[in-house]
């Protein structure tokens, strides 16, 4: 059962497409906010806002390429022009890790990789952050990293780097606006049942079955509604003593 503790609130979500950021759009919406929908892929963003609609919610889409400042810029703005504020956000979006070793590492790759992953959070949270200032009387962000912004991995150089920025960007972004009453937090999940992890593992020859003993103390993969729960708690006044900090959805994978 989701409860209203979000009840008048206007969400942001990147990435709501499909996977975990669908299901915290979903969620949002059946806490109470009015939430904004943000994706490239049109058809996907569209059916989440269908979706959201067909239960009851209020939702709306925004077209947006995280990597371009402008188009984040006007992600905002159409979200205040839409819903008249901005009061949480959950900056999601990202794109398949890489596959190659570091030595071998494919250039363009790795910038579209850093652009959408890393600097796509960043620009959200420059163009989010400046609304909940301007606005006053604060707000709450989550940024989406991974266990892989607390290990290693081989052949995911870019895709490490990244999620280990995300998580850098979070504190820096919570010390730089806790005084204004601005909650800046993280979730970095672990294996998760989503279209991206699906991409991720073919492309290395792999299925759920292979890495579930490795990644999972509970020995499944979890689910996108069980990440979207924890972004939840985190933009909701029952973390109102929360930032700066990480929520590892993760079956235990990053303590052991």
């Amino acid at each position: 059962m989701t409860y209203p503790i979000l009840q008048d609130k206007v969400a942001l979500v990147t990435g709501a497409g499909m996977g975990m950021g669908a299901a915290t759009a979903r969620l949002l919406a059946g806490a109470g906010a009015r939430v904004a929908v943000a994706d490239l892929n049109e058809e996907a963003g569209e059916r989440t806002v269908a979706e959201i609609e067909a239960e009851g919610g209020s939702a709306c889409y925004v077209k947006v390429d995280v990597s371009r400042s402008e188009q984040v810029e006007t992600m905002v703005d159409a979200v205040v022009a839409a819903y008249g504020r901005l009061d949480v956000a959950v900056n999601n979006a990202a794109i398949t890790p890489d596959v190659a070793p570091l030595s071998e590492f494919d250039e363009d790759y790795w910038d579209r990789l850093m652009g959408v992953n890393l600097k796509g959070v960043a620009l959200s949270l420059k163009f989010e952050l400046r609304q909940l200032i301007k606005q006053g009387g604060g707000g709450s962000i989550v940024n989406v990293s991974s266990v892989r912004g607390f290990s290693g991995q081989p052949n995911a150089a870019a895709y490490v780097a990244a999620k280990h920025g995300v998580v850098a960007l979070t504190k820096v972004a919570a010390m730089e606006n806790g005084a204004r009453n601005i909650r800046v937090n993280c979730v970095a999940p672990g294996a998760i049942d989503t279209p991206m992890l699906a991409a991720s593992l073919a492309r290395r020859g792999q299925t759920a079955a292979d890495i579930a003993p490795t990644m999972s103390l509970l020995n499944r993969l979890g689910t996108p509604d069980e990440v979207a729960q924890a972004s939840l708690w985190l933009v909701s006044d029952l973390a109102s003593y929360v930032t700066g900090s990480t929520i590892h959805p993760d079956a235990g994978y990053t303590g052991n």
